[in-house]
């Protein structure tokens, strides 16, 4: 019986790690350069999905963050002079920095 056990433990393992979301994550991405801070993969929890962050000054783009986060809502704010460009998403590495 722990054969058995073991095996439908190891294959529910195998299928809960395929069927995970995963997300690129850079905490600070400058236009023109590769990821200066953070760069990697998360795996996004429940409530989670991936997300991008754009931030524009005067209509050129600044930089950009890219997370797992949670209840993300996609949406477009204007502070001052800058834009900030939230895009939520839910498959695989789809906020990757185009």
């Amino acid at each position: 019986m722990n054969k058995h056990f073991l095996f439908l433990f190891s294959l529910f393992c195998v299928i809960v790690a395929a069927a995970s979301l995963k997300c690129i994550t850079c905490q600070l991405h400058m236009v023109g350069e590769r990821c200066r801070r953070g760069f990697g993969t998360c795996i996004a929890q429940k409530d989670e999905t991936c997300m991008n962050l754009k931030i524009f000054r005067n209509n050129v783009l600044q930089l950009s963050y890219m997370v797992c986060q949670k209840f993300c809502k996609n949406g477009r704010y204007k502070i001052n002079d800058r834009l900030y460009y939230y895009r939520c998403c839910s498959s695989n590495y789809c906020n990757k920095e185009v």
